[in-house]
């Protein structure tokens, strides 16, 4: 039996004023709930070193609605609360497995503004969409039509800090097969002037998103400072007005990526790239906001995704490789490399442009990680492998 991937369609719809209430109010409920939730779990322990699951929450959230202090609740579809109280369980589980920090409260102003519906809390006919509580189906922006016979076993609903509504589906794609294999493989050097540069010597030039909007960004945000924070409608306003530039910033980035990582997974059978650590580059004070932008995280997610539904392979080597220094002909180690020298020659006479030598460096430190029966895997705890297997290619071949 051929099980299909799983994947979310996510459009924009436009709610009538009802629905946007609804909608609202249920916002806020689930972040009630989530909240209470969190609180008496972390009561239980702190008290009583108890652990309480998904099954206790549940029982506490029907004695809370039979109270008149909690009795709106009762007014929103129970379907978006019990699924909040499975996101917490969710949460306290990567707590416990330490993949994740423990779980926090949502702020009014500062979480994410979302509810999740199973299939008993909408219904989807004839390409409309109803939700739970609602009479009208809404009126979505079918960017792109759904995958041909099939139906959506959840629904998330949310609005962005722009105000922006938007609706994903998730349903079971027939579409997403492995692609044929090819053979190729591909070397990929992450950096700030050129956002991508190949192995095969092709250089992706970093748009700079960010940077195009700055200005526009600047004059909004100095237009929010003066507003005084009790100056209700005019300071949501201007707040909206920068939430705005940000998203269009961070769809203009997205859409590139995905482009990005499409054609990479599309052309080659097997991508390397380095295991970079974001977090801890993003304390470069000068480098941030580029390296921020530049989104290098998300770039390695997408392109994690998309190798898994197509059946490729993503290397991840070792951060601490020297892929600038080394030559890629005879495996001289270079005594520095200094940012601002962009080619260099080796003793060997190569001449190097520094990013494309470090892009066959990567290929080739994955490709003998790989060689050597290496636990390889496309998750975030890549092989640390990538230096000593690069040093083992060279000695071989040595003459």
């Amino acid at each position: 039996m051929t099980t299909h991937v799983k994947r979310a369609f996510k459009y924009r719809f436009y709610p009538t004023d009802a629905q946007a209430a609804e909608l609202s109010r249920t916002f806020g409920c689930v972040r009630k709930v989530y909240n209470m939730a969190l609180d008496a779990r972390t009561e239980a322990w702190t008290l009583r070193r108890e652990r309480i699951g998904y099954n206790a929450t549940s029982a506490m959230l029907t004695v809370w609605k039979k109270t008149e202090e909690l009795a709106y609740l009762n007014e929103v579809s129970s379907v978006p609360l019990q699924q909040t109280l499975r996101h917490l369980q969710t949460a306290f589980t990567n707590f416990f497995t330490k993949r994740a920090r423990y779980p926090r409260f949502k702020a009014k102003k500062k979480s994410r503004k979302s509810a999740e519906y199973t299939a008993s809390g909408f219904r989807f006919r004839e390409g409309k969409l109803t939700l739970a509580k609602m009479t009208e189906p809404l009126n979505i922006a079918w960017s792109r039509p759904l995958p041909e016979g099939v139906k959506p076993s959840t629904v998330t609903v949310s609005q962005d800090s722009a105000g922006r509504w938007f609706v994903s589906l998730l349903c079971e794609d027939p579409g997403i097969q492995p692609l044929p294999v090819n053979g190729n493989a591909v070397g990929v050097d992450a950096g700030l002037d050129h956002l991508l540069t190949l192995s095969t010597g092709e250089k992706i030039t970093n748009p700079r998103h960010e940077r195009r909007d700055r200005k526009r960004l600047a004059r909004a945000q100095r237009r929010l400072s003066r507003k005084a924070k009790g100056d209700g409608s005019n300071r949501a306003k201007a707040r909206r007005k920068v939430a705005r530039i940000h998203a269009r910033i961070a769809d203009r980035r997205r859409d590139t990526l995905h482009k990005l990582t499409t054609r990479l997974v599309r052309e080659n059978q097997t991508i390397v790239i380095e295991d970079l650590t974001v977090r801890n580059m993003l304390k470069n004070g000068n480098l941030a906001r580029a390296i921020a932008d530049a989104a290098w995280s998300q770039f390695r997610s997408m392109l994690e995704y998309k190798a898994a539904w197509y059946g490729r392979e993503v290397i991840a080597v070792d951060r601490w490789l020297p892929s600038s220094k080394l030559c890629s002909i005879c495996s001289t180690l270079a005594d520095k490399m200094p940012l601002n020298v962009r080619t260099w020659t080796c003793e060997c006479g190569a001449t190097h442009d520094r990013d494309v030598n470090a892009a066959k460096n990567i290929l080739a430190a994955g490709l003998a990680v790989s060689a050597c029966g290496a636990a390889v895997r496309p998750q975030r705890d890549s092989s640390q492998l990538g230096l000593s297997a690069l040093k083992q290619e060279a000695q071989r071949r040595e003459p």
